[in-house]
């Protein structure tokens, strides 16, 4: 039988091929500290399983990275292959991350976006996220 869903799972280290190539396609603009293979090694270190892909017909197509530091639950490089966008790919990764971050007690989950980039902000706003009134501060440390 052919699968016509999305499966959510953990990141395994033989995904990492298909994920590098997915951020590199999603995110071309990323700056070199979010090289594909430093933000995989870095994020295999610290709640890896909180590092999820999803899989359609034995091929990975997307991607979520959540985490949670005991205060608030974050979510990075959500992304799916162009090819399989607007399928609901995207929010039944987020749909996964949420949950995962629910059951460890995580009270609030953020992200941050692009301010240009709108179609992905009516995403989120779809999924139930608003902008706030808070500046985003950031420091390089490497």
């Amino acid at each position: 039988m052919i699968q016509n869903t999305l499966l959510v799972r953990p990141f395994a280290e033989a995904d990492e091929p298909s994920v590098v190539a997915l951020w590199n396609d999603v995110f071309p603009e990323d700056p070199p500290r979010n090289e594909p293979r430093a933000v995989i090694g870095r994020k295999l270190r610290v709640q890896r399983e909180l590092f999820l892909v999803g899989e359609f017909q034995g091929d990975v197509v997307g991607s979520v990275i959540a985490g949670f530091d005991g205060f608030r639950g974050w979510v990075y490089h959500l992304a799916v292959q162009p090819g399989f966008q607007r399928r609901g790919f995207g929010r039944e990764l987020m749909c996964e991350a949420e949950a995962r971050l629910r059951a460890l007690g995580c009270p609030k989950l953020n992200l941050q976006v692009r301010s240009s980039n709108t179609e992905v902000i009516e995403f989120y706003e779809e999924l139930g996220y608003s902008i706030e009134a808070h500046a985003s501060l950031g420091k390089v440390l490497e």
